[in-house]
């Protein structure tokens, strides 16, 4: 016997789960477009020499990296962010610049398993590549604001900060203070400490002001509706990836303590080092899982997720091709539609299975109704059922 088990970090998502990502997935994509950007995919495996360096010591070493049966040396898709770097490179005259385009797909890292943190999980990345505007770096945030608040989110806040206020800390002081949320600041300073720099840095970074590009930003997402009561500068906020050039962000949902659900920055010299030249970019990712895991605890999901509106039954074998052609007669205008796919199941079984499935509608056709030209439609949430003639079926389940 094979255990039928997933790897540590791997999960499988039964149909209720993946209803709930899809539905977040569509409204993402909904609000991703109606600013512009566009759909890109790219492949999990890239050449490892494509994504290594680009992450910090600490992302090297959490990438899935192997040889392939070629003697290639490959990495799994780490985050979206290097994958767009070589893509506009290599894309450079094809794509419009600037260049608006969003990214929904795995990625993958082997990092230590917990609340909200995966080895494979899904990224949902926005960004602008062309344009050192403000008005892109604000847009940015006004468009993962908006995905939050069509998700239903009402409390939550934007952190921001600007790398180029932390230009005089080492590398790996950088790394030893984004864990300050994380193990706290009796840790970071011993840490610090540890490895030989200043453990006042943190009081260092407190004293930062914002910068005036800062003030910028923040002054024109308000004028792209974004309340500037959601926008606070965080001086001790650094984001561990060593691409960052200029504003930084984290937004924090109140009520949800795994984290931060979104985190982005402007990132002006990654793609120059695929294409020898600077092109400015920014843009944000959300942690899709930390998403859902938000969404479950503030109880934001949609109460009936079905994505099948009828049930037609089969009465007995002789009246099967009459449910067909019901189904049929429903599936061509457009409403979603399922048959039962044997002949000898009684009738109160067909309902406790569309009961489980949560189909909203049943369908009924027995000697009589195929008699008399009519159906018999039962409202499962209502327990209230009618019969009515066939031309009447498909005008009860307009949207």
């Amino acid at each position: 016997m094979i255990n039928p088990q997933t790897l540590k970090g791997f999960r499988d998502f039964l149909p209720l789960e993946a209803k709930k990502r899809q539905f977040v997935i569509d409204t993402l994509k909904k609000v991703f477009e109606s600013y512009g950007f566009e759909p890109l995919e790219t492949p999990a495996l890239e050449y490892e020499e494509i994504l290594m360096g680009k992450y910090g010591e600490d992302g090297d070493k959490l990438m899935y990296r192997f040889e392939d049966n070629g003697k290639r040396k490959v990495a799994l898709r780490y985050d979206q962010t290097v994958p767009l770097a070589r893509v506009v490179t290599r894309y450079q005259n094809e794509l419009p610049m600037p260049f608006k385009r969003y990214q929904i797909q795995n990625v993958w890292r082997a990092d230590n398993t917990q609340k909200g943190r995966y080895r494979e999980f899904l990224q949902c990345d926005a960004d602008i590549v062309g344009s050192s505007s403000p008005l892109s770096d604000a847009e940015t945030i006004t468009a993962a604001v908006r995905s939050l608040e069509k998700l239903g989110f009402k409390n939550f806040k934007v952190l921001i900060n600007d790398r180029k206020l932390l230009l005089n800390i080492s590398t790996k002081a950088l790394t030893i203070l984004d864990k300050l949320d994380k193990i706290g600041e009796e840790n970071v300073r011993k840490e610090l400490k540890e490895a030989g720099e200043p453990e006042n840095l943190i009081d260092q970074a407190r004293a930062f002001k914002a910068s005036v590009n800062l003030t910028e930003i923040k002054d024109k997402a308000s004028k792209l509706g974004v309340s500037e009561n959601l926008i606070e500068f965080k001086p001790t906020l650094v984001r561990g990836l060593n691409y960052y050039t200029g504003i930084i962000y984290e937004i924090e949902i109140e009520g949800y303590s795994a984290g931060s659900v979104c985190g982005g920055g402007r990132y002006d010299n990654l793609i120059g080092m695929f294409a020898g030249k600077q092109i400015p970019a920014v843009g944000f990712a959300f942690g899709f899982d930390r998403l859902m895991e938000a969404m479950e605890e503030l109880k934001l999901f949609p109460t009936n997720l079905t994505t099948t509106r009828v049930l037609v039954t089969v009465f007995s074998k002789d009246l099967k091709d009459k449910s067909f052609e019901i189904a049929q007669m429903l599936r061509n205008k457009n409403i979603n539609t399922e048959i039962w796919l044997d002949d000898d199941t009684k009738m109160e079984k067909q309902l406790k299975y569309a009961d489980k499935k949560q189909i909203p509608y049943v369908v009924i056709i027995g000697p009589d109704e195929a008699k008399n030209d009519t159906v018999t439609v039962k409202n499962l949430a209502t327990r209230e059922q009618k019969t009515i003639p066939l031309g009447q079926l498909t005008d009860l389940f307009k949207e």
